[in-house]
């Protein structure tokens, strides 16, 4: 029997998905396991696997974006009549115009959704050998190859007919990791290694961006609370851990165990608006905000409450590390009570964070900075560090708020309390 292909819902945010490329042709034999096509959600660009063996019968959108849950393609026996499927079931519409080509993402409408690859959101463009002749590679392997500054022409393709996949860059990369084109300065960390001025249809990643937040600054009502903390025993106490310990914990790493603590004691902080009910969560998942090239994400850390900071650094590290590399999965973007954007690795002192739905609050935390202080009537030197909490006033007050900053100060100026 023919199968429905749809677009998945691939995270919490998404609304549709934008089809790059199509891997296989209607009238193209498909066993289960191969790519079929490779999409860009709101979060990242993937590869989609098919679940079943047989041929592509329909493609229903070739190139552009796709509502989730909209049809996008059947699969099914050589010549089997599926024009009824259409008819019988809700076609995905005619997706708008848009200058930005997209990708979504295909399921089966009645399987589990597919694991699916998280790649570097590059502009692909198709890759030229010393001949001219135009290489066989997929857009998801020029992407990663041009992130990795690789020439292709190095590859030997593992795929159809010498196609290069991703396997075969990733491999590359694993076996010789200097053997890359030099471009002789770095890029900077937030400059992509192929940059484009002038105009650049906006991607999937940078709509949802623009729409959540922009929806989050102007419907929610913000305020603000900042605090000054004495950071000594935390530098303190940082060093000592890190004279002999295995992990190196970092400064972010007590800020998110001292926000777990805190929130703890302050469950109305760890809270969500749905309109016409407010969710207090018994859960404390600390969103992390990490910066990638085409803009932002903010990968999970689940319970981080009953975690050490050993064990919050480390997970921190790995998601971070896929996150700035395209491999994070929509569940470890997902869950979120309580978010921490930290800008103090960049000398940033103090800023505001816009809430990032469904939290009530987001911490902004700037850079330890050395200044004067007052101690016990006598003008010393002091680490000073300033946070900011980003409030929805219509969950939480001025007074819980401050109240919630207060107890993170305590945590952070006697790092002791938050092993009690």
């Amino acid at each position: 029997m023919a199968e429905i292909i749809r677009m998945p819902r691939l995270s919490d945010t998404m609304e549709e998905g934008n089809i790059v490329s199509w891997l296989k042709k209607v009238g193209d034999p498909v066993k289960a396991g191969e790519i079929l096509a490779e999409v860009e959600t709101d979060k990242a660009t993937m590869e989609l696997e098919s679940y079943f063996d047989g041929f592509l019968l329909y493609i229903g959108i070739p190139k552009g974006p796709v509502a989730v849950d909209g049809i996008i393609a059947v699969i099914g026996k050589k010549d089997e009549e599926f024009k009824h499927l259409l008819t019988d079931t809700k076609v995905a519409s005619t997706p708008t115009k848009t200058e930005a080509p997209s990708i979504p993402v295909i399921v089966s409408s009645n399987k589990p959704e597919p694991a699916v690859h998280v790649v570097a959101n590059v502009p692909t463009q198709e890759a030229v050998s010393d001949n001219t002749s135009r290489l066989k590679a997929s857009p998801l392997a020029k992407s990663l190859a041009a992130e990795a500054g690789i020439v292709l022409n190095n590859l030997q393709g593992s795929g159809d007919q010498g196609r290069i996949i991703k396997k075969d860059v990733e491999n590359f990369i694993t076996n010789k990791p200097v053997a890359t084109a030099s471009t002789g300065t770095s890029p900077q960390i937030f400059l992509p290694s192929s940059f484009t001025y002038g105009d650049v249809p906006v991607s999937q990643m940078r709509k949802t961006i623009a729409r959540r937040l922009g929806e989050s600054k102007f419907t929610a009502p913000h305020f603000y609370l900042t605090i000054e903390i004495n950071m000594d025993n935390a530098v303190a106490a940082r060093s000592a851990v890190n004279e002999n310990a295995a992990v190196k914990i970092s400064f972010n790493d007590f800020v998110v165990k001292a926000c777990a603590a805190a929130l703890r004691k302050h469950p109305s902080i760890n809270s969500s608006w749905f309109g016409d009910k407010i969710t207090y969560h018994r859960e404390i998942n600390i969103g992390v905000a990490v910066a990638v090239e085409d803009g932002l994400l903010v990968p999970v850390i689940n319970n981080a409450d009953m975690k050490s900071m050993s064990m919050i650094n480390q997970e921190v590290k790995e998601l971070a590390g896929k996150a700035k590399t395209k491999k994070l999965s929509p569940q470890e973007m997902q869950g979120n009570t309580f978010t921490i954007s930290n800008l103090g690795m960049f000398d940033i002192e103090e800023f505001t964070a816009i809430i990032n739905p469904p939290d009530a609050c987001i911490l902004a935390v700037g850079s330890i900075i050395k200044k004067p202080i007052v101690k016990n009537d006598a003008i010393i030197i002091g680490n000073i560090m300033k946070v900011t909490l980003s409030c929805d006033h219509r969950v939480v007050d001025g007074a819980s708020g401050a109240q919630f900053l207060q107890t993170l100060k305590a945590m952070l100026e006697n790092p002791v309390l938050m092993i009690v």
